[in-house]
């Protein structure tokens, strides 16, 4: 099974069409990946699908960088239950 890290990239190259080995867990989501506020919600319903979660909006879009999107994510699944 792939690893949180390996699923985050997959779905972020997926919504933001970009090569997934383009993409860094340093890589902030706007400023080095190009996502617009529209694509970072599309982003998050993205995850919950992907995870089987429920993130808090607010919070999950302050997640700025990739790195951080797996520590939030990877959490989230704990508090929920959900292995990963």
């Amino acid at each position: 099974m792939a690893t949180v890290e390996e699923r985050v990239v997959a779905v972020t190259a997926r919504v933001l069409q970009l090569d997934p080995g383009d993409i860094k867990p340093e890589h902030a989501f706007a400023t080095d990946l190009g996502a617009e506020s529209v694509q970072s919600i599309e982003l998050v319903a993205m995850f919950e699908e992907e995870f089987g979660i429920e993130m808090d909006e607010d919070a999950a879009l302050s997640v700025e960088s990739v790195g951080k999107a797996v520590e939030f994510i990877t959490e989230v699944c704990k508090e929920q239950g959900i292995e990963v």
